[in-house]
């Protein structure tokens, strides 16, 4: 209920405390966010990276902080449901003039929810609703840096245009060719905008602050003519000689949601507003959830936020249930979905086989392991959710016998709010953007027949898409462990990802091995191993046989990728990234780059 008095003497301290924690965090993470465009001039790749890992303990780190504050000084736990009610109104009379505010609700949430654990979510003291609304933060007087710049050039003087937009970032390290670069953007950005009149309104809108990954930094923004909007992305990348030049031109919708993917690493970008960034973000890539947006900023609390209200609103407006979702079962996984929602939802089984030696504790390691690595394009990101409930009667029977045969640990049929409603409780679960099993997908040209020309081409582009997924994962430093074709999926773009992480581990701690030659005649003919093999050794000679069964696959692979099946490529990339090499990975295909003398 709505207290009818703000009575509770501390509950503005609590409230005034618990947004000093979440400024506090935004503070550093903004600090680390600023410091990525230095990283970058000096071409500190390593410290980059580690920047990355480290930013995403950041918000964890501050909400234990300021829980333990708030025991230390108010004893928070034991404070009436009451208190807290009031705590929550306070906070939000705090957020009047925020430049953060759907932030730190989330924030709040996080507090409160570990303080007066899972068994008392209510809407009364949570924000399961946004209660602060996040539009014309900007035109708040105090808001110091516009999210994005605008430039108003006429037709024939786009060369200086985007001069001065390049030169506007103030980056401290000179240009191989800056001329040049300008002369190729040029010549694509005009053949997006065609032979159509310009408009009053031509302008070109880039947002403030670059857009740091890896090794390298974007300038993102769109061209606006008339009710027409083109978005585009310029990469700025080192050559050996230290100097900078424009790689590409990436434009259209697509090629910003390749950029922002969901399987790569989060960007490093500085934003006072980042509610404004996510605003114009939308506008280039309006079939990209908020969610995800949020996730790509490194915000990912915000997008877990997002992500569950989205889910809500969806079973709200559905009819369909939760099923086992379609391909072969994995061994240490369930994995189940809902047709209609295009996200899978992945326990960790109770029981493995005994071909699998792990524990709960190991494999959830691993997954935190893809959070926290360069994913470069080819690992999904997952959501991590506890104790997170779902309708009963939306489950399918034999998905809940499935649940109760392998995870029922992880699993409670409960009436949390006395309604007569029954619910899933689910103790611990991941959240996956939903692809096409790699298998299923190689399984649908076979079916359709290869001698249908879309048909083969479909096989090969799976195969090829295969082999560079590897070799992109081995560039990162990271090796698959179980490379079947079932773990592997296919994204709406074509885009071959890696999603089953219980066996990865890093290129650096494998041993990679040439098969010995048998000692005898008894040895060639034995069905057993005759040599030794270590917890760490591998052997990629005998991926062959696993994966290579059909003729025409086969002959794709061997075409394109049979250096995966020699150990010596996998030494030599483990050599490479022992010798503190970071590899370049592009989050755009070989096409899009501007050819140069140079390089």
């Amino acid at each position: 209920m709505f207290p009818q008095r703000l009575d509770a003497p501390e509950a503005y301290e609590i409230a005034r405390a618990m947004l000093d924690g979440f400024d506090r965090h935004y503070r550093l993470f903004r600090s680390e966010s600023g410091r990525a465009k230095h990283r970058f001039e000096t071409q500190d790749w390593h410290a980059q990276q580690r920047a990355q890992r480290d930013r995403i303990e950041f918000y964890d780190l501050r909400v234990d902080e300021c829980i333990m504050r708030l025991e230390r000084e108010f004893r928070a736990h034991e404070l009436p449901m009451t208190v807290w009610q009031q705590v929550k109104l306070f906070y939000i009379g705090l957020l009047v003039n925020h430049h953060q505010p759907e932030l730190a609700e989330t924030f709040f949430n996080s507090v409160t929810t570990t303080i007066l654990h899972h068994s008392h979510f209510r809407n009364d003291f949570l924000f399961i609703l946004p209660a602060m609304s996040t539009e014309y933060i900007e035109c708040q007087d105090d808001v110091l840096h516009p999210s994005f710049r605008a430039y108003y050039p006429k037709f024939e003087q786009l060369h200086e245009a985007v001069r001065t937009i390049v030169t506007d970032y103030n980056l401290h390290v000179p240009y191989e060719d800056l001329e040049g670069d300008i002369a190729r953007v040029v010549e694509v950005l005009k053949h997006q905008i065609g032979d159509v009149k310009l408009r009053a309104n031509f302008q070109i809108q880039v947002l403030s602050s670059l857009f740091y990954r890896n090794k390298g930094a974007y300038v993102v923004g769109k061209i606006v003519n008339s009710y027409r909007e083109v978005p585009f992305s310029l990469p700025i990348l080192f050559n050996d000689d230290g100097k900078l030049y424009i790689d590409a031109v990436l434009h259209g919708e697509n090629d910003m949601r390749a950029l922002f993917s969901f399987s790569r690493a989060y960007f490093m970008v500085d934003m006072e507003v980042p509610s404004a960034y996510v605003q114009f973000l939308r506008s280039l890539m309006p079939g990209m959830p908020r969610a995800e947006i949020y996730n790509a900023l490194g915000l990912a609390k915000q997008g877990k936020t997002l992500f569950y209200r989205d889910l809500v609103s969806h079973l709200q407006h559905s009819t369909d249930n939760f099923r086992i979702a379609p391909g072969i079962k994995g061994m240490v996984m369930l994995v189940f979905d809902m047709p209609s929602f295009p996200y899978v939802f992945k326990i960790i089984k109770d029981y493995y086989p005994p071909q699998k030696d792990t524990t709960r504790e190991l494999i959830e390691s691993k997954y935190k392991l893809v959070k926290h690595h360069d994913r470069v394009g080819r690992m999904a990101d997952t959501l991590e959710f506890r104790n997170v409930a779902f309708p009963r009667d939306r489950f399918d029977e034999d998905l809940i016998e499935e649940i109760r045969k392998f995870a029922p640990s992880q699993m409670e049929i409960a009436d949390l709010d006395d309604d007569g409603e029954e619910e899933v409780i689910f103790k611990h679960i991941y959240i996956e953007r939903r692809m096409i099993p790699l298998n299923m997908y190689l399984q649908e040209a076979f079916d359709a027949g290869l001698e249908n020309s879309r048909s083969h081409h479909q096989m090969e582009h799976a195969v090829v898409e295969y082999g560079n997924a590897i070799k992109d994962l081995v560039a990162a430093n990271i090796f698959p462990g179980d490379m079947l074709w079932k773990n592997f999926g296919v994204t709406r773009h074509g885009k071959v990802v890696f999603y089953d992480y219980d066996e990865i581990e890093y290129i650096t701690d494998c041993n990679f091995r040439k098969v010995p030659a048998p000692r005898n005649e008894e040895d060639e003919m034995s069905g057993e191993i005759w040599y030794s093999v270590g917890p760490k050794d591998v052997f990629p000679e005998t991926f062959g046989p696993f994966l290579l069964g059909n003729d025409a696959v086969r002959e794709v692979f061997m075409k394109h990728h049979g250096d995966l099946l020699d150990s010596q490529f996998w030494q030599a990339h483990k050599e490479r990234i022992q010798r503190g090499e970071v590899l370049d990975v592009f989050p755009y295909e070989q096409e899009k780059r501007f050819e140069r003398k140079t390089r």
